[in-house]
């Protein structure tokens, strides 16, 4: 492992695999907006999509083409010379050329046999290397592959002039321990790139992509948002954020722009994001737990993974059926409202009573109205109401205010 380059590759299929999730269909503009966004973050290779589909698909490679980004843009295309034409077509010097390498999939997909895709990954890559491209080999459906046989494949794709080999857990069936394993193994034998597409149908995608890594791959296919077939692909964000933190590992992605990045896909996608979406997602760094608020008050680290300063993002507190007196003592005073102890049980109680009924958090109007409704009902309150300073203007941000 020593001698693997420290900085791990990501390769984006968000504008391929992504865009065959069921019902996602991207037009050139949103194509040419997404490959502009994830040049801008950083990631290095994106896969623009699939030459043979047709002219308006290569018309669309070539917006992204002329766009001049930094990454390196590869086309996905079959294991056949007509794809080759079609990528070559666009402008294009790189592709992916996948094949099926399970017995399953060789025999009731393609109905060939072993020899053929031998022999089908020399001369057709030996094409490709003759017309100047540069070309990963993709084994599909590798985690069902024969062993023995897929180290046959890759050795092939190198002799014949491949600079990468992409292991496909197309059915997503892998767990991290046989993943590092099998990346072991194929490193053990082979000097070629090698990366790992992981698709999520168990929710390991990410776990595996990291097992891979650890393995020997130097490069991990992604999806912005986990988009792609079934259940989706790795999450571009999530590997982006977990090969730096847990392992040390760089990547080269601006974390600041991965939230704007996913908003964008998901836009064009129309596929909203989950509130609770990792590293992404709306509310993931919002706090409503009493005893998580007092901990996050009294100092960040006590339940702070990562600083979300680093994603470009901040702290929120949510007050509502789970926050406790710290919480909203703290939140009444970001707007003015100076609640006295012997207040705090009673507006505590009508709280969570209310966030019950609303479902959702309560932003400063509802605690407005918690306060004057306290006092309503015992004038003794009366004398504690609000100052009339309002301090919502600086620091509102630590408030879920939605209403």
């Amino acid at each position: 492992m020593a001698t693997l380059p420290s900085r791990i590759i990501l390769n984006d299929t968000t504008l391929r695999d992504g865009e065959q999730t069921a019902g996602v269909a991207f037009t050139a503009a949103e194509k040419a907006a997404i490959a502009t966004a994830l040049d801008a973050a950083g990631v290095p290779e994106i896969e623009v999509g699939i030459p043979a589909m047709g002219s308006d698909e290569q018309a669309a490679i070539r917006m992204v083409l002329a766009l001049g980004l930094s990454a390196r843009l590869i086309g996905w295309c079959r294991l056949d010379r007509a794809d080759i034409g079609a990528a070559l077509a666009t402008g294009l010097d790189a592709v992916h050329l996948a094949v099926p390498v399970s017995d399953q999939q060789i025999r009731s997909k393609l109905r060939r046999d072993r020899g053929w895709v031998l022999a089908e990954i020399a001369e057709t890559v030996r094409f490709a290397r003759d017309l100047g491209l540069a070309v990963s080999v993709g084994g599909e459906d590798a985690s069902r592959a024969d062993g023995d046989f897929l180290r046959q494949v890759v050795a092939a794709a190198e002799i014949a002039g491949a600079r990468r080999f992409r292991f496909a857990d197309t059915l997503g069936i892998l767990e991290p321990f046989a993943t590092r394993d099998v990346f072991r193994a194929l490193r053990a034998e082979s000097d070629l790139e090698l990366e790992i597409h992981a698709h999520d149908d168990l929710g390991l995608a990410t776990a595996n992509s990291i097992a891979a890594v650890l393995g020997g791959a130097t490069h991990v296919s992604t999806t912005v948002a986990g988009l792609g077939e079934r259940a989706g692909n790795a999450p571009l964000e999530e590997i982006a954020v977990a090969l730096p933190y847990l392992h040390d590992r760089p990547v080269g992605v601006d974390l600041t722009k991965l939230q704007p990045l996913a908003a964008l896909v998901a836009g064009a996608a129309r596929r909203p994001i989950p509130a609770g979406k990792s590293i992404v997602g709306e509310a993931v760094f919002t706090h409503e737990s009493g005893i998580h608020v007092a901990g996050l008050l009294r100092d960040p680290a006590n339940y702070q993974a990562i600083d979300p300063a680093a994603l470009g993002r901040e702290h929120r507190l949510a007050i509502g059926k789970h926050s406790g007196s710290t919480a909203l003592i703290h939140a009444c005073q970001e707007i003015g409202i100076q609640v006295q102890p012997q207040q705090v049980p009673a507006m505590l109680m009508n709280l969570r009573r209310r966030a019950e009924s609303t479902k959702r958090s309560q932003g400063p109007s509802d605690l407005r109205r918690l306060f004057r409704d306290l006092g309503e009902n015992d004038p003794g309150f009366a004398h504690d109401r609000p100052t009339g300073v309002d301090r919502t203007g600086d620091r509102q941000s630590m408030l879920e205010a939605s209403a």
